[in-house]
């Protein structure tokens, strides 16, 4: 299951991963963060931890409809080391950010029995006589670390005036990036995986991918058996408490993107009276099972396809055809040879381009609309030149895999949080063949592959400890959740709904193409947003730009 980034891809990233490309859409500050492909299976709206401190639903009502338990307002005595801590700051990368350590319970049911290491970042306001306090940023993912996307943009790229008055913080998350990150494969071994078929044509490629997801489970479970069953959402979203305790702030401010939406309204469920001003863009709805989210967002992708097919069209370069009716069959048609045959991409590795990256690489391409041109390109290249090599870049900025062939934990992270949170879609092979119709329904060029992927958590080495829950966050301040009518990644839908279940939400609507909006070049976006944020002011309902 693809969960989220913030915005476009690039086929050159930076040392960290992290790659940033201008385009006619997104300003120089806004850039992707990882997400996952094919890695992810089950999605991210679980409500509940480990110890089962967040209450649990009514067992004679459907899950869907139990909210989320907010917490005791007090703290209980066995965290209060974990909230009287003081963070001891260092410098550390580009001048002017600083970095910490935090601890936090690795099971908040047993808080004495051991603690898990957090990474801190920040950024100071550059006005402090009049700043406001912190500003807590999360990119997405799962996986995504906040603090490389701080370090690199946030904490150099958001608006002027939002880093005046704010100092910008990151955390990330449990397992994820320098907080004790979760490691399932090596580099050739994840070259491997990638190149896995992921929409098998018979029985001994069922096996194949099988034997895949297995291998995969049995590595995250290898390296960090024990931290693997604690890095649900809402571990993590308890871990934001303890640092906005640890910075000193009496409510919380935060801007998270994708799954990041995720994360901060599980905060807001579980410390509502601790919510301050928050953005959630791009946002999820935690109340759907696993099928169903995987369902939506395979729709999601084939809205942003039909808008990208609309747009290649009406371009000279098109390699799709130029009707945009056919650009979809057009596709289909040439990942199947390459099915059949991959074609040269240079790599130094010997990898070939097969259907499995190469529909990584068009899926990557459909978060934002400035990489169209890019796709063309690639796609063009690759159908009429036999040289799959721009097709293999978007992929491998998507997987964030360097060129020296190192991936990230963006992808084992992903996979970890994933399966924790929300009960797999699907058990067995079975169980997809019989759903195939649905998804392929939902989007005649993805819907394969992607119930395919949803197979992942079915091997998962730790049981699921969450499940679907609406989070209400009663009594929460005014919370902003944006959403974008064509996003691919985070349907328009789930904002609408997100908005509908917490009591305080505002929706802020952004018509065009993309995932997420704020920083992405819509003026009205922005000017709402910032708004809200340097002063307080949310937008009115159901406001759209």
């Amino acid at each position: 299951m693809h969960t989220r980034r913030s915005s476009p891809v690039s086929p050159d990233p930076s040392p960290t991963g992290h790659g940033r490309q201008r385009n006619r859409r997104s300003s120089p500050w806004r850039t992707r963060t990882a997400g996952a492909f094919l890695a992810a299976a089950a999605m991210i709206v679980s409500a509940c931890t480990s110890g089962g401190s967040t209450g649990s639903a009514n067992p004679g009502r459907p899950a869907a409809e139990a909210a989320l338990a907010a917490l005791p307002q007090a703290t209980p005595a066995a965290l209060a080391p974990y909230y009287g801590q003081r963070l001891t700051w260092r410098g550390c990368g580009a001048p002017g950010f600083q970095c910490a350590t935090m601890r936090a319970p690795l099971d908040y049911a047993k808080p004495e029995a051991g603690s898990i290491r957090l990474a801190v970042a920040r950024k100071k306001a550059t006005e402090q006589r009049e700043r406001l306090g912190s500003l807590l940023v999360n990119p997405g993912g799962p996986g995504g670390s906040a603090v490389g996307y701080l370090q690199q943009y946030a904490g150099m790229g958001y608006p002027a005036g939002v880093r005046a008055r704010y100092d910008m913080v990151a955390v990330d998350p449990r397992g994820v990036a320098h907080s004790e990150p979760v490691k399932c494969l090596g580099g050739r071994a994840m070259d491997k995986y990638t190149q896995t078929d992921f929409t098998p044509d018979d029985a001994k490629e069922t096996d194949e991918l099988v034997v895949a997801y297995k291998r995969f489970a049995e590595g995250c479970g290898a390296d960090a058996p024990g931290v693997l069953r604690h890095l649900s959402t809402a571990e993590a979203a308890r871990d934001m408490d303890i640092l906005r305790a640890a910075l000193g702030d009496e409510r919380l401010t935060y801007v998270g993107a994708s799954y990041g939406t995720f994360l901060g309204a599980t905060y807001a469920g579980l410390f509502p009276n601790r919510v301050g001003r928050l953005v959630l863009d791009g946002a999820m709805d935690p109340s759907l099972p696993a099928r169903r989210m995987n369902l939506d967002q395979t729709a999601g992708f084939e809205t942003a396809f039909r808008a990208f097919a609309r747009d290649c069209v009406r371009q000279q370069d098109c390699p799709l055809g130029t009707k945009a009716a056919d650009v979809g069959k057009n596709l289909n048609a040439f990942f199947k040879k390459l099915d059949a045959k991959p074609i040269p991409t240079g790599d130094t590795d010997g990898r070939a381009l097969g259907e499995s990256l190469a529909t990584t690489g068009v899926i990557a391409a459909m978060y934002d609309e400035g990489a169209w041109a890019q796709l063309r390109d690639a796609l063009s290249a690759a159908m009429k030149e036999n040289d799959g090599a721009g097709l293999l870049a978007l992929s491998d900025s998507y997987y964030e895999r360097d060129g020296d062939g190192r991936y990230t934990n963006l992808m084992f992270a992903n996979a970890a949080v994933n399966c924790l949170d929300l009960p797999a879609a699907f058990a067995t092979p079975d169980d997809v063949r019989k759903a195939l119709p649905a998804f392929e329904k939902a989007s005649p060029v993805f819907g394969e592959g992607l119930a395919w992927a949803t197979l992942n958590c079915a091997y998962w080495p730790v049981a699921p400890t969450g499940e679907p829950r609406r989070i209400e966050a009663k009594g929460a301040a005014p919370i902003v959740v944006v959403g974008t009518t064509r996003d691919p990644a985070t349907p328009y839908r789930w904002a609408k709904a997100l908005s509908r279940q917490l009591s305080s939400a505002r929706l802020l609507t952004y018509e065009g193409d993309g995932h997420t909006a704020y920083g992405r070049g819509s003026a009205c976006i922005d000017r709402t947003i910032n708004a809200y944020l340097l002063r307080g002011t949310p937008p009115t309902r159901d406001k759209r730009c």
